[in-house]
């Protein structure tokens, strides 16, 4: 368990992989004696350690005084005898590696997040055709819904009186209205509603014709701009989209 915090040290096995680095130690091969010499040196020089973080200080130095300990008994070694010995080493390496591969891999983690903290995500925005910007001469927004009824509402009031008309005798169609827009963007970079509806006078065309705009947007045909202070909006050609015949 490496539950550690010392104001030098992350811990004892922070401080052992410390004096491996300092003295440039194999750490497959620790010479037990003397790093635990260093270890004890550093706790008794240590006057601020808390009773949590003294105990694993504490445990460490014991574990390495018994490790030394069987380090220095007799082996006994028989001729003529192949012998894999265990090593009283061997946990305390294996521990200082599995440490080492996590102090390793934080510092790491640590070291991209600064890098992307410095980083800004760049968003996602649709560009408007350039011709279709400088000809407006004015700063273009996204419509709104709220852009688009004040320019219908405009155009509505602009008509005059409504004649009383069956719905099922509609004069045109939205297939049709949108054949008419998609004609007029191909003589013009750019339209404006209340251009697309010269030469009408009924209110029914004009509902008609807002209908066909409303499909073209949602079929990503066309794109809608506005500008400050005008009851209209001007429709232009999506980037990128072809305007085939419709079959009126």
């Amino acid at each position: 368990m490496f539950r550690i915090s010392l104001e030098e040290f992350e811990g004892p096995l922070d401080l052992l992989l410390f004096f491996i680095r300092r003295d440039e130690l194999d750490i497959y091969n620790i010479p037990i004696s003397k790093i635990t010499t260093d270890f004890i040196s550093y706790i008794g020089d240590a006057r601020s350690l808390n009773l949590e973080i003294a105990a694993d200080f504490i445990y460490m130095a014991s574990m390495l005084m018994s490790i030394k300990a069987k380090m220095l008994l007799p082996r006994q070694v028989e001729d003529d005898v192949n012998t894999d010995e265990f090593d009283p080493r061997t946990e305390l390496v294996q521990r200082l590696l599995e440490y080492k591969r996590i102090k390793e891999a934080s510092i790491a983690l640590n070291q991209l997040a600064e890098v992307r903290a410095n980083l800004f995500a760049r968003g996602c925005f649709e560009e408007f055709e350039p011709d279709v910007i400088d000809e407006l001469e004015e700063l273009v927004h996204r419509p709104t819904l709220y852009n688009l009824m004040l320019a219908y509402k405009s155009a509505l009031e602009s008509l005059p009186a409504p004649m009383v008309r069956n719905v099922m005798d509609a004069p045109v169609t939205v297939e049709e209205q949108s054949a008419l827009i998609l004609a007029r963007l191909q003589e013009s970079v750019q339209v404006s509603f209340l251009s697309v509806l010269e030469g009408f006078t009924e209110r029914l065309i004009l509902v008609v014709t807002f209908l066909a705009v409303l499909e073209l947007c949602k079929n990503r045909k066309i794109i809608v701009l506005v500008k400050d202070d005008h009851d209209d909006f001007w429709i232009a050609l999506r980037a990128g989209s072809s305007s085939p015949a419709i079959t009126i």
